[in-house]
């Protein structure tokens, strides 16, 4: 499928991964008092290539002024808007041991328009208690919290055996869109998105490039060392 037809029937699933970046990257900006910028400069602290972030905005109809650049808080707004973040997004965590706890707790939520309003689990120890201003229910109460509130966006943060039993709970109450924090792959039936962020697997991805790494250095190392020489050339 080309471009062009992705165009029509929506925006390209590569470019909406790249929006949240540039909207990162923009907020920086406006943070420090920054009022225009230029493709290059903003596609370099994206850290991607100022053709391809022409061609991202372009779908968002915004191609910047020549000679001037792109208005830094009106990207803002356009890149925000086609995010979706211009409304409230009801969420609701699943799992409030350490992450879960973390993410409850997390104040920037509340700024780019999502909205923690339930937090389940099934540890005697955490239900009952207070995070973030919220109150952990037991996860017996899910079904009758998520059909009273307009959850859009559930989030498992659970180990890995019961986190499809809790997604299979999540979606039989209508929610659409979940955040899968669990060491597992969630099925779904159509209609519904999920998306994975595995600490692991990243984590792991590091550690192979410092491996990459650690082995050009010693090549180098290797490169650089004296050699013997015999007769005046290098063996």
């Amino acid at each position: 499928m080309s471009d062009e037809q992705e165009t029509r029937r929506g925006i390209p699933d590569a470019t909406v991964a790249r929006l949240p970046v540039y909207l990162r990257t923009l907020s920086v900006l406006a943070d420090a008092g920054v009022a225009t910028v230029s493709s290059e400069e903003l596609a370099c602290a994206a850290g991607v290539n100022s053709a391809k972030l022409r061609k991202d905005l372009s779908h968002l109809g915004s191609y910047g002024v020549r000679g001037v650049g792109y208005d830094v808080e009106y990207l803002i707004y356009q890149v925000g808007r086609e995010l979706g973040l211009t409304q409230d997004w009801p969420v609701a965590i699943v799992g409030i041991g350490n992450l879960g706890h973390a993410l409850a707790g997390y104040a920037g939520f509340a700024t780019r328009g999502f909205r923690v309003v339930a937090l389940f689990d099934v540890d005697p120890s955490v239900v009952g208690r207070v995070v973030g201003g919220l109150l952990v229910r037991p996860l017996g109460e899910l079904e009758q919290v998520v059909r009273s509130e307009p959850i859009a966006i559930g989030v498992v943060a659970t180990p890995a055996g019961p986190a499809q039993g809790v997604c299979d709970r999540l979606v039989a109450c209508g929610v659409r869109s979940v955040l899968n924090f669990a060491p597992c792959v969630l099925t779904v039936p159509d209609g519904v998105d999920v998306r994975k962020v595995d600490l692991s697997t990243e984590l792991q991805i590091l550690a192979y490039h410092e491996q990459r790494k650690a082995l050009r250095r010693i090549v180098q190392q290797g490169d650089d060392a004296p050699r013997a020489r015999v007769g005046g050339v290098a063996q």
